[in-house]
């Protein structure tokens, strides 16, 4: 088993696909996200920081993130291959993450962009429903995903609603910077022979099929 990451622009359906690969084949999920709300918990110099720093909106620095992710995945659980989530998010912390992964020992292994049109990111982003009680995911603008009454649940009746970033302006802008800081990332790793590029517009199912074989390539 080796390492994964994927790159992905918003509502490509990455965090789906990260779900079915642990599901299959038992790895850890990696998120910076998470790692900083745990340590965030600790009552500790560096948790305390964290915790004003996430509390107040702002970015942990740079140099924090970096012992933490690099503990993170020196741990047991990650010996045998993990998903990252989450980072690198621009080309220098690329270069780190490479750092990091040479002092553990570990090869960078695959990595996959998941490449989908903008016109049907744009399709999911204004038709994505959320129900507000067991937050099952809908989508009215897909047949195959859409619940039977628009605003109506099918699990468990609750309400839907639509998140106030799921539109198209906060759309482009999160597209924009996405693809401003992700392209040097894109770059930097098929220059290593280490990317491979699949076409995300397929459905759920046919998009597991293509990462899986490449997984057991």
């Amino acid at each position: 088993m080796k390492n994964i990451m994927f790159i992905a622009p918003p509502a490509a359906g990455k965090g789906t696909q990260a779900e079915l690969v642990v599901e299959k084949y038992g790895i850890p999920h990696i998120s910076t996200g998470d790692i900083l709300r745990e340590i965030s918990k600790e009552d500790s110099e560096i948790g305390k920081y964290v915790q004003e720093t996430l509390a107040s909106g702002k970015l942990v620095k740079d140099d924090i993130t970096y012992q933490l992710v690099e503990d993170r995945l020196g741990k047991k659980d990650c010996k045998n291959g993990f998903i990252i989530d989450g980072f690198p998010r621009n080309i220098d912390q690329a270069y780190e993450y490479d750092k990091i992964l040479k002092n553990l020992g570990y090869d960078i292994g695959h990595v996959i962009y998941i490449n989908v049109d903008k016109k049907v990111l744009e399709k999911r982003i204004t038709g994505r429903r959320i129900c507000e009680d067991c937050n099952t995911i809908y989508n009215i603008n897909d047949k195959d995903n859409s619940p039977e009454i628009e605003s109506v649940c099918d699990n468990c009746g609750g309400k839907l609603y639509q998140r106030s970033d799921d539109n198209l302006e906060a759309f482009d802008t999160r597209y924009q910077m996405y693809m401003e800081k992700t392209e040097p990332i894109i770059k930097h790793y098929r220059e290593q022979n280490v990317l491979v590029e699949i076409d995300g517009n397929d459905t759920v199912e046919n998009i597991f099929k293509k990462i899986d074989k490449i997984i057991n390539e």
